[in-house]
């Protein structure tokens, strides 16, 4: 979720490992940064290893370790929402593994079965660029979105290929099933929305360029990626987190069924997701761990100080209708915004 240089960014192709190394392939949607760093720690302590990973939207990952079901290539996959992980769980794609933190995780952030596990909580927000938006002017909350001022100054990831923009848009929606008992007033909403929209973007990377460079003003994002673009590569970035409440998406971490290295997969995740690993991870690269065995005063003052609402979200019934709610949006609502105006 932080810069690519393309929709599939890629350190090295599946197969074609240093020589004399084994290949292990992992699929995530991370970046770069975090991405390089995770591979350089991991095999400088096992040399005869060599990671190959593949940058690349949340979805995109599902899509294609469904599609490479017969024959995997990749080893890891890690990073999504849970939704997405229990989607490929359903259909039988990952490989049951029990970690060694088990016990350090919450019934709720992890699979049943050990199929899956949480590895951050990532809150969703409201972004801006702070030059052309002052911090009284931002969006605070999510109807906020919708006034006219914003008439072509949001520009947003495009949500198929995007898991953080599939989870906001679905609990959108999750949001009037709870308040109106159907998903109208979901789409309805997302509808305008979608008049306020300029762009829909195909990565992260356009995403972050245009609001740097005042094409649009506002998006919604994940906490951890814009306080990562804001600190290390001084975008002019703020954020708000919605008053009403926000989707605290529990990312994970899984083994693919059938990898061609299965014992080596093991290692990889053991490492990434060690104490130390997930210090370094919080302090370098923003993110939250949803570890619970990890002492406060190791992570960064930033998440201590975090106050946020977390959203009422029925994630089971999400994950159930995610696929069909984001086809309609997709076919009935992306586009229709603006002719629906009066």
């Amino acid at each position: 979720m932080t810069i690519r240089l393309m929709a599939f960014a890629v350190l090295f192709l599946p197969g074609c490992a240093r020589q004399g190394r084994i290949p292990l392939v992992v699929y995530s949607p991370h970046g770069r940064e975090l991405l390089s760093d995770a591979a350089a720690m991991y095999e400088a302590a096992h040399p005869g290893q060599d990671v190959q990973w593949l940058d690349m939207g949340s979805q995109d990952a599902l899509d294609r370790v469904r599609t490479e079901r017969a024959n995997p290539q990749a080893d890891v996959w890690w990073g999504a929402p849970m939704t997405m992980f229990e989607q490929a769980e359903q259909e039988g794609l990952l490989q049951e593994y029990t970690p060694t933190w088990d016990s350090a995780v919450g019934p709720e952030e992890k699979s049943a079965q050990a199929c899956w596990y949480g590895t951050f909580l990532t809150p969703e927000v409201i972004m801006y660029n702070t030059r052309l938006v002052s911090e009284a002017e931002a969006p605070r909350d999510w109807d906020d979105l919708l006034d006219p001022k914003w008439r072509d100054q949001v520009i947003i990831r495009y949500p198929l290929a995007s898991g953080t923009m599939r989870i906001i848009f679905c609990a959108i929606i999750d949001r009037a099933v709870r308040t109106t008992g159907g998903t109208d007033a979901g789409f309805r909403w997302l509808r305008r929305l979608d008049a306020n929209t300029g762009t829909y973007t195909a990565d992260p990377t356009q995403l972050y360029l245009k609001i740097a460079r005042g094409e649009g003003m506002v998006t919604l994002w994940d906490l951890p990626d814009v306080e990562l673009q804001a600190t290390e590569h001084r975008y002019p970035f703020g954020y708000a987190v919605p008053r009403s409440g926000t989707p605290v998406i529990t990312d994970g971490i899984a083994l693919i069924r059938g990898a061609k290295h299965a014992s080596e997969a093991k290692q990889f995740y053991e490492f990434v997701t060690s104490r130390q690993s997930m210090i370094r991870q919080a302090r370098m690269f923003y993110r939250i761990p949803s570890r619970r065995d990890i002492p406060p005063d190791s992570l960064p003052g930033w998440i201590s100080s975090l106050r946020l609402t977390a959203m009422n979200v029925d994630w089971q019934d999400l994950s159930e209708h995610e696929r069909e709610w984001m086809k309609e949006w997709d076919e009935r609502v992306k586009g229709s915004g603006k002719a629906s105006l009066p």
